[in-house]
């Protein structure tokens, strides 16, 4: 669709403003629903909105001619730094976005429709509340994540908050509604140790503050596939009087394998890992990559890659901002990038098995390619999301048995599991990789035309267009 189209056409547009929290992990999957929702609806226009740092990151990345960019001011400490000084980014973003947001929607050329906006960006509901624009808030995480923080008052009630993991880290939760039963130690980290620390609380308050803004929107949109958490999304449904849509996996399913490139969307290049994937035996290759954001001690890493190199494993190994640690010239069984298209390589057919720190896109990419975990959570829902991984789904192992926890896994225990993991023959694994592959049935099934994520997708264009 051409968006220099006349005033009288235009007004036959949808025409979305996307608003994405300003992190790698939310900015793909909204991007990914917003590619989704243009393939489904072509008369529709987007317009992306991030920071002019941000766009300086993606701008070159392929999407389609009717998603446009705009930015808004670097208001906000960079992306590069951000790490050192969360509670500082939090309050940026809290409170130094809306007023040149609200001057950008000022300035657009098409009356807006609707607005996507992250669900950790509450303020955008009330921009579209006072300009009468409906507002769809897309929860990135897990649906299990946000009903704990939904229910979180329920905590206190039962004397688990503040959360004291040390000491009582294995008493059980079983009282959210909607959710299994769960350790303390498995709740979402933003909720450890808040009694005493000041950062911890304006974290949570925070976090809290944007979950309780969605039931103001006038839209809620899930990163998640209904079959895999039905119980807790159907009580979610009871619980809010808007419509709640379980779109996921908002990941690049839909996207085909149009070529063979070694060069990530920032310019990064590395070995031709798909070529060397090409040439290993089917299920051989554990596939390793700790995210995008925060990583484990020095000492941690180095016991990892000793580890996993004694475990005589093939493996893909993504290694950001730790290349030199885990590539030091040694001529084995495994490669190392500084990036790659993972979803792609967790459907090919000689991964094995995924190392990961359990982030939700990586999750469900996993799912959706019927691939087996080794989890290693560092924080947030990475921590529930791998109980969901190993306790409920039972599709992984733990690496570290009790997170939160100052001790090493060493590199013996680690060899040892991960031998015992890709053992392909083993009657545990084989049990492992049957539980997957039905997973990935349930995940691509909801992908599918007419499946669950689909068929939510196209209610939500018709009732915003």
């Amino acid at each position: 669709m051409d968006p220099s189209e006349t005033k009288t056409s235009s007004m036959k547009i949808c025409h979305v403003v996307a608003l994405p929290y300003p992190g790698r992990g939310h900015i793909n999957p909204i991007m990914n629903l917003c590619k989704l929702l243009v393939s489904r609806q072509p008369r529709i226009l987007i317009t992306f909105v991030v920071t002019e740092e941000w766009l300086s990151f993606i701008g070159s990345e392929t999407k389609p001619d009717n998603v446009q960019f705009a930015t808004v001011p670097n208001v906000i400490p960079s992306e590069l730094v951000r790490a050192l000084n969360m509670p500082g980014f939090l309050e940026a973003v809290s409170t130094k976005m809306e007023a040149p947001f609200e001057r950008l929607l000022d300035e657009l050329k098409f009356p807006v429709t609707a607005i996507i906006a992250d669900t950790n960006l509450p303020w955008a509901v009330d921009v579209g509340n006072r300009r009468n624009i409906p507002v769809a808030s897309l929860w990135p995480m897990s649906a299990s994540v946000f009903s704990f923080l939904h229910h979180h008052e329920l905590l206190p009630k039962n004397g688990h908050l503040p959360v004291e993991q040390s000491e009582r880290g294995i008493e059980i939760v079983d009282y959210v509604p909607g959710l299994p039963s769960t350790r303390i130690v498995d709740l979402p980290t933003i909720l450890h140790g808040t009694g005493t620390n000041e950062i911890g609380r304006q974290v949570l308050n925070r976090v809290l503050e944007s979950v309780l803004r969605v039931s103001k929107a006038q839209y809620l949109l899930f990163a998640s596939v209904y079959k895999l958490e039905a119980q807790v999304i159907e009580n979610l449904k009871a619980q809010f009087s808007i419509p709640v849509y379980p779109i996921g996996p908002t990941i690049p399913y839909f996207q085909p394998n149009d070529n063979s490139s070694s060069i990530s969307p920032t310019g990064l290049s590395g070995p031709n890992y798909l070529q060397w994937l090409d040439c290993q035996p089917s299920g051989s290759v554990l596939y390793v990559s700790l995210g995008s954001f925060l990583s484990v001690s020095n000492a941690q890493m180095d016991e990892i890659v000793a580890g996993v190199r004694k475990s005589g494993v093939r493996y893909l190994w993504v290694a950001r901002g730790d290349t030199c640690r885990v590539n030091d010239g040694r001529n084995d069984m495994g490669i190392v990038v500084p990036w790659c298209d993972q979803l792609r390589v967790l459907c090919h057919s000689s991964i094995g098995g995924f190392w990961t720190h359990c982030g939700w896109n990586s999750t469900v990419e996993a799912v959706y390619a019927g691939v087996p975990m080794l989890t290693f959570p560092i924080f947030v829902d990475q921590v529930p999301n791998s109980k969901q991984i190993v306790d409920d789904w039972k599709i992984g192992y733990r690496v570290k048995k009790l997170v939160g926890s100052e001790s090493l896994v060493t590199r013996e225990e680690i060899s040892e599991l991960v031998q015992r993991f890709m053992d392909l023959d083993s009657v545990e694994r084989k049990v492992l990789s049957k539980r997957a592959r039905k997973l990935q049935e349930i995940c691509q099934g909801a992908t599918a035309e007419g499946g669950s994520s689909i068929t939510n997708i196209d209610a939500f264009l018709k009732d915003i267009s």
